[in-house]
């Protein structure tokens, strides 16, 4: 008898459906995939919210004489949702600094906030600079963004590798009370060194930038939602164009580079990735640079967001962004980008409802959006993503 297997004999290997070919490819995992993940959680949080505004406004239906609660929502609805989304993708931009830190090191940078003001400033300095010079209104408005972004994340990612490296590096070893201290030491050094820098420079530390030169800035956009007209500013559009380009770039980092995987490797083990050598030293200054990079865009797209920044400004914004990253699960990135688009929708909402209730207003927002973080965090204290770690002893 022949050993000899015949061709109906040989394994043949299944071949891969058309799902998983498209599930494979680069497109679908660091394109249609992060910005999928974004457009779920903006459609599920505006969802609920709406949901809970209506009731609120059925339940309570005229907080003020001639005021009718539903049909206020009814126009405020569109504008509330887009200044949730973009002040969503800010906090996410900077929770994604304080998720980085904590994912390879398991500490809190609570100077990443001033990373954010350092941006914010930098922002103001470059245009300031233009407009002084006489060349702001001409050049190209997108060419003008994006050269504040370019200088606005060299700088706080220069900043921050810097910290990591004099401050936090010779502490590695201590414990973990110590960088803490230290981060808020460098936090404290940092307001009061622009303060000081400004004062001098300018005579203020009250920045204004000048957006509203540009005819750009300066007209809204109208947008038509059935019948109803928002007056959608351009810096809103700017602040989510801007941040959806640079979330889909950090996921490529992370998930589709040698650099990302060294940056795992890192956060999973640093003692076996230096054995298989991984440079553990240059993947934690580079994990610092990525995150205050994105602290730092952040802040310039603030900063011609709201128009006026002081060196405070980081302060607010930093911790909200702090509490995301707590809400989504801190060390993990998806949950960043979670807790911070929750945490801005609901902000949006809250401030669009309360400001008809003269006993509440909006100073109530921040006491309540912070309430929703202690509820979620009483029933799933890992935060909504976030997984149980166990460490060994």
């Amino acid at each position: 008898m022949s050993t000899t297997a015949t061709v109906q004999d040989r394994p043949v290997a299944p071949k891969a459906n058309t799902l998983e070919l498209v599930q494979q490819s680069w497109i679908y995992r660091f394109l249609l995939f992060p910005i999928g993940q974004m457009l779920i959680f903006i459609a599920g949080a505006t969802i609920l919210l709406t949901v809970i505004a209506y009731a609120i406004a059925i339940a309570f239906p005229a907080p003020n004489p001639n005021i009718d609660l539903v049909t206020q929502i009814n126009r405020q609805l569109p504008g509330m949702i887009i200044s949730g989304v973009s002040i969503g993708f800010v906090y996410s931009m900077i929770a994604l600094g304080y998720t980085l830190v904590y994912g390879v090191l398991q500490f809190i940078n609570f100077a990443h906030s001033e990373l954010f003001m350092v941006g914010s400033a930098t922002g103001f300095v470059v245009m300031k600079a233009l407009e002084d010079n006489g060349v702001l209104k001409e050049w190209n408005p997108i060419l003008m963004i994006l050269f504040m972004l370019v200088c606005a994340m060299t700088v706080s990612g220069i900043l921050a590798m810097l910290m990591e490296r004099i401050a936090y590096r010779p502490l590695r070893g201590a414990p973990r009370l110590v960088p803490l201290i230290t981060a808020i030491g460098i936090s404290f050094f940092l307001i009061d060194f622009v303060r000081a820098g400004f004062a001098i420079t300018r005579n203020e530390f009250n920045l204004t930038y000048p957006v509203r030169s540009l005819e750009m800035f300066a007209t809204p956009v109208r947008v038509a939602i059935g019948e109803t007209t928002v007056n959608v500013r351009t810096t809103s559009i700017m602040i989510i164009i801007s941040a959806v380009i640079m979330l889909v770039i950090l996921n490529y980092i992370v998930n589709g580079t040698k650099l990302g995987r060294g940056i795992r490797a890192v956060a999973q083990d640093q003692t076996m990735s230096g054995l298989l050598g991984v440079n553990v030293n240059l993947m934690i200054s580079l994990t610092f640079l990525i995150g205050g990079a994105f602290g730092g865009a952040a802040g310039m797209l603030f900063g011609m967001n709201v128009g006026t920044i002081t060196p405070y400004v980081g302060f607010l914004p930093g911790l909200k962004a702090f509490t995301a990253a707590v809400l989504g699960g801190i060390g993990n990135i998806t949950g960043a980008l979670l807790g911070g688009l929750t945490i801005g929708i609901v902000e949006a909402f809250l401030n669009g409802v309360l400001v008809y209730y003269p006993a509440l207003g909006q100073r109530y927002t921040d006491i309540l959006t912070f309430s929703v973080l202690i509820l979620i965090l009483i029933f799933r204290p890992t935060g909504i993503l976030g997984k149980r770690v166990d460490e060994k002893v």
